[in-house]
């Protein structure tokens, strides 16, 4: 039987709801065999995985999902098997994006807080500690427990949306940047959810190409915000481009509908990653 492989989730130490023990223990429950651990902007959780693999049994791909933004688009670039030094270009653009990130939050909640009931103590009680890194989905989670909307999804069409009143911009590099120096921390950048239904548009074919010229290997074609139609789209790039096709659930825990395993990696494409990757971080097995 095929490996199953869920290369995108989020735990605790960023916007998911459990911390990364109970990750991958409910990876194990899902059946699957190996699960990247992609928090937003931060390598914090990665302390963790050892220890978690041994009692799971699941084996387990360190990476992080990079923040980017071109043109007022948010792009997010999975950066699989990347070093984690504190030293490197990529390590200070993440700190520089989640410095921005609590500056952001706290202004947006600011702006909030005049037309609904939260307040930045609200939105703390919602992080699993202080080295947490605060986002929107934080201020969903607090909205929610205020009974001002019913849940993240809504919250995130509603009062969240990069269209609504209350959004502010944060600092994030350039996606052409991100790539580059994912690829100079030994890493391999994938493009995830480039098709986003929770985008204002799709990402730009000429944007995507001047990524692969930097250095990305490879693009997230399964993904529950892809239907149909966007994954041939992006099927036929990937082919074109000679990019690697990868899948993973995306999930948050609690804070979404995504289950894991419900969009999968083949194991070759997992053995290019780590063939390609450069660093000396590995999977943990």
């Amino acid at each position: 039987m095929s490996e199953r492989i869920d290369l995108h989730t989020h735990s605790s130490w960023s916007d998911g709801t459990c911390g990364v023990d109970e990750l991958l223990r409910r990876a194990a429950r899902a059946q699957l065999d190996v699960l990247a651990l992609t928090d937003h902007d931060t390598v914090a959780g990665w302390a963790e995985l050892p220890r978690a693999v041994a009692a799971s049994g699941v084996a387990a791909v360190p990476g992080i999902e990079v923040s980017a933004e071109h043109e007022n688009l948010s792009v997010h670039v999975l950066a699989l098997l990347v070093d984690p030094d504190e030293d490197t270009e990529l390590a200070e653009e993440m700190a520089r994006a989640r410095s921005s990130r609590i500056e952001r939050a706290r202004s947006m909640v600011e702006l909030i807080s005049r037309d609904h009931p939260i307040s930045w103590e609200d939105v703390r009680a919602q992080a699993a500690g202080d080295s947490t890194v605060i986002g929107r989905p934080h201020i969903a989670d607090a909205l929610v427990a205020r009974g001002a909307i019913p849940d993240r999804s809504a919250a995130f069409q509603e009062i969240l949306s990069p269209s609504g009143p209350y959004y502010v911009p944060y600092y994030a590099p350039s996606p052409v940047r991100a790539v580059r120096a994912i690829r100079a921390a030994g890493g391999v950048a994938v493009v995830a959810h480039p098709g986003s239904v929770t985008r204002d548009a799709d990402l730009p074919v000429d944007l995507l190409e001047e990524m692969v010229e930097a250095g990305l290997a490879g693009i997230e074609v399964g993904h529950r915000e892809h239907d149909e139609a966007e994954r041939t789209r992006l099927r036929e790039f990937a082919t074109t481009h000679d990019l690697l096709i990868t899948g993973g659930s995306d999930y948050h825990g609690a804070g979404k509908p995504n289950r894991l395993g419900e969009n999968l990696t083949q194991p070759d494409v997992l053995a290019a990653i780590t063939h390609r990757a450069t660093s000396t971080t590995e999977v943990i097995r």
